[in-house]
Formats: C-alpha cells, sequence, structure tokens
C-alpha cells in the first residue's frame, strides 16, 4: 500500500488496529460461513485474518461481519501488486464469495461475463463517525471521487440504520451500489481509505465475543458493555478516570429482589460487574421509595462497570405498567444532576426526541416539583416506559449520553457495539402506581449512606421550575 498510515493514538490496543465490519445479508450468510464454520475457518487460515460473524437479530436481515487484523502488509489479493493487511484480504475473500452467492442462486445467471456486469450489487459497511470523514472529505471531494473513479453509487447514511448498528452509537452506513466490477473497485479504494485512517474507538469492535446466543425471555447486551471490568491492560494516566454513577428510583417492594437472600443477588452483581451498589431507603415510610445507587471509577476506553450492574438491576428495579398483569411493560426511573439534563435533551428537544425514536420507549424528564421527594434538590428524573426490551435500549442509550457527559465526549462517540450477547432478565418488578410529589427530605440508609458523586446538596427552600419534557 502506497500510503501513510494515520494513527490516532498509542493506547495499547496493539497492532491489531485494522477492522472493517461488512454487512452480510442473513439469507448469504452460509456462503460465508459453510457447513461447521469449514468456509470461516478457511478464511481465516488463508489470510491470517480474524473475523467475527454476529448472530442475526430478530427483525434485522443483515449480520455484522466483523474482520480484522495487525496492520502489517504481509498479503496479495490475486496479481495485484500492491500488499495489503490480512483484513484487507479477507474483507475481499467475504466480498467475493457473498456476491458469487448472488449469482450462483440467480436461475437466469448463465455465467457470460457482458451478462454479469449488467447485474447490480449493493454493499453496506460500518462506519464509526470519526473514521467517516475519510471517505467523504472537505466539501465531499473525496466521496464524489471515489464516484467519478469507479462510476458506483456510493452514499453515506446516517439515518434508518438497520437494527444491527441500534442507531445508539452513532455509526454512518456505507452503501455502493453498481455493476460487480464497479462496487468492487470502489469497495477496493474505500478499504484503502479506512486502513489508512482507523477509528481511534475500535477496541470496542474489538473487545466483543465471538459467539451470540439467543433465548427466550432474555436481551441482547453488548459485551463492550457487560463483560470483565478488568480489560485494559496498558499504563494509563489516572487522572483521566471519573466517577460515573447511576440512581434508580426503586419500589420499596422491589428491594428485596434487588438484595437477593442472604444479599447473594446484589453481591453477584457487584463481583461481576465491578461496580459498587449501595441500597437507601427514607427514614420514616417504609412503603416509600428507595434508592438504588450504582457507581464506578472508569476510564472512557473501557467496558463500563456501572452500565454493567444497572442493566442487570434494571427490571429489579422498576414497576410494571398497563392493566393486564400479563404485560411485560415496565416503567424505570432513574435521578440524575440537574446539571446533566441538557446531554439528554439536546438543542430543540433534539436528542429526547431522537432516542424516543430509535428506541420505541416513552421517556420522559420530569423537573421541579414533579420529581418525587426522595430526589435532592439538584436531581431530576428521567422516566422510561415501555416493553422490557424498549426499555432496556432505552436505559442504555441515557446512560451511555450521561457516561459520555462525564467524561467530556458529548460531541465525540457514545459507542455501542453492533451486537448483544445474552443475559437473563427475570421480570421481579412492582406493579403498584409509586408517583410522588412533595418537598424533599434527606433520607437515611439501609447499608451505607449514599456518597456525594452528584455534589453536594443544594438549599432545599431555593424555588424549583417544573417541566415535563
Amino acid at each position: 500500500m502506497a500510503y501513510s498510515r494515520n494513527i490516532y493514538d498509542n493506547n495499547g490496543a496493539g497492532l491489531e488496529d485494522t477492522v472493517y465490519r461488512y454487512l452480510c445479508p442473513v439469507r448469504k450468510a452460509g456462503s460465508i460461513i459453510g457447513r461447521g464454520g469449514e468456509i470461516a475457518k478457511q478464511i481465516r487460515s488463508d489470510t491470517k485474518a480474524n473475523m467475527r460473524i454476529n448472530e442475526a437479530i430478530p427483525g434485522c436481515d443483515e449480520r455484522v461481519v466483523t474482520i480484522y487484523s495487525n496492520s502489517e502488509e504481509t498479503n496479495r489479493i490475486e496479481d495485484d501488486e500492491d500488499f495489503v493487511c490480512p483484513a484487507f484480504d479477507a474483507l475481499f475473500k467475504v466480498h467475493d464469495m457473498i456476491v458469487a452467492e448472488e449469482f450462483d442462486n440467480d436461475g437466469d445467471y448463465d455465467n457470460d461475463d457482458e451478462y454479469s456486469e449488467r447485474q447490480t450489487v449493493t454493499v453496506r459497511m460500518l462506519v464509526p463517525s470519526d473514521q467517516i470523514g475519510c471517505l467523504i472529505g472537505k466539501g465531499g471531494q473525496v466521496i464524489q471521487k471515489l464516484r467519478n473513479d469507479t462510476n458506483a453509487q456510493i452514499r453515506v447514511i446516517n439515518d434508518n440504520l438497520p437494527i444491527c448498528a441500534l442507531a445508539l452509537s452513532h455509526d454512518e452506513l456505507l452503501q455502493i451500489i453498481g455493476d460487480p466490477s464497479a462496487v468492487r473497485e470502489a469497495l477496493y479504494q474505500v478499504a484503502f481509505l479506512l486502513y489508512d485512517n482507523p477509528s481511534r474507538f475500535q477496541n470496542y469492535f474489538l473487545s466483543s465475543s465471538s459467539t451470540l446466543q439467543h433465548q427466550p425471555g432474555g436481551i441482547l447486551m453488548s459485551p463492550a458493555i457487560t463483560s470483565s471490568h478488568k480489560n485494559y491492560s496498558a499504563p494509563r494516566d489516572a487522572a483521566d478516570a471519573r466517577v460515573f454513577s447511576i440512581c434508580f428510583i426503586c419500589p420499596a417492594e422491589n428491594v428485596g429482589s434487588v438484595i437477593g437472600k442472604g444479599g447473594c443477588f446484589i453481591n453477584q452483581t457487584r463481583q461481576e460487574s465491578g461496580a459498587t451498589i449501595k441500597v437507601h431507603t427514607p427514614e420514616t415510610d417504609e412503603d416509600d421509595d428507595c434508592i438504588i445507587f450504582i457507581s464506578a471509577k472508569e476510564f472512557f476506553e473501557d467496558q463500563s462497570p456501572t452500565v454493567n450492574a444497572a442493566l442487570r438491576l434494571q427490571t429489579r428495579c422498576s414497576e410494571k405498567v398497563g392493566k393486564d398483569s400479563s404485560d411485560s411493560a415496565i416503567s424505570t426511573r432513574v435521578l440524575i444532576p440537574s446539571s446533566q439534563v441538557g446531554c439528554l435533551i439536546g438543542k430543540g428537544g433534539a436528542l429526547i426526541s431522537e432516542m424516543r425514536s430509535v428506541t420505541k420507549a416513552n421517556i420522559r424528564i420530569f423537573q421541579g416539583e414533579d420529581v418525587p421527594r426522595i430526589a435532592r434538590e439538584n436531581e431530576e428524573m428521567v422516566q422510561i416506559t415501555g416493553s422490557l426490551d424498549a426499555a432496556i435500549k432505552a436505559l442504555t442509550q441515557v446512560m451511555l449520553r450521561l457516561r459520555a457527559n462525564v467524561f467530556d465526549m458529548d460531541r465525540g462517540l457514545v459507542l455501542l457495539p453492533t451486537f448483544f450477547p445474552y443475559i437473563s432478565q427475570t421480570i421481579e418488578t412492582s406493579s403498584k402506581p409509586r408517583h410522588r410529589k412533595g418537598e424533599n427530605h434527606h433520607h437515611g440508609s439501609v447499608e451505607i449512606a449514599r456518597n456525594e458523586d452528584y455534589g453536594s446538596q443544594t438549599n432545599l427552600k431555593s424555588p424549583r421550575r417544573n417541566r415535563v419534557y
């Protein structure tokens, strides 16, 4: 490759820093997997690249194929004079197999070159938004040159993303359409540009598990959120770590399921997530709401112990909604600092509208006297209501935006990897409505007092404006 590689940082990711995420139609996945995984194993063996083929997500007709390797240019594609890295080589083996499968399944295909050139091929790839600029260029000059040079239709799409992208990650979708030779040439040039301009956050994609299970009664969670918190071996500046916390409002009758018999569940969650979890009850009313406070000191690049623990506890801290007892809809309430409300609402309500649209959950932010009295003066309440799946996705998006805000990364990426391994979610929620208005009061603790991660308590008598978003 006659290019100088632009490495953004040296964060300990090692040489495995070339990553491609190719979207394979579900119906064609067999062409790159083979019986017993034989074809995928052969691709790995021939190219020396790593390849992960994510399981199909219900409702999505594409599967994410993550291809990655070190950046050393050791492979040669057919008669091409350029040497390429293993991931580049594997990308084109995958692409060629998928295209061949499409033509093989076409009953009219007669192996005539002129005929095949009249066929239309579509390639779709996920590209992080901090990497997509190398394909667009200033004023769109690069992407226009690619179109002119290859005669392919090349688009960058940042809305209506496939479900496998979740739209939470601020991924962009690159789409290339044209005859086979035009698409292949365009993909070739795109792959070069992505190689030379790696994403700063590609360690998120490399930290994912290679397997996925989907079972009834469970949810799909990202390994970059839920796997072990001890995942980063390179030395880093301790000053870069920040405390990130989430505060659930939990119905009093749910506390038992949060703690578990003899503290077994809460202790297991602490151990597996690495987060600190504290349970707090009010001093007076035994039937009042409780606080479940989750926190951890984290690095932005790492999996989040706080997010991990919160997702494990969400259903146990939530209430059932709806008259039908068999209805799986839940309502989750979270207290957030007043200073962070803006990162969820956005200019003109743009962000909260986007979250509602993406997750299909009802997300509301209560301020002033509409906030339950257990809240501190400088806290507002986010209420998420919807199906179990929608509520989990909405809470995930809310937490990732809050976390990015804590790390001053609001305008950067809020990355959520492109698939979710299974975590069992037992619905142990309260069906008792619990929305109170009134003055704030200091709450005691069953375990240990809630720390001051949100800042010191302000004057309780100061006026509050009433807003609901």
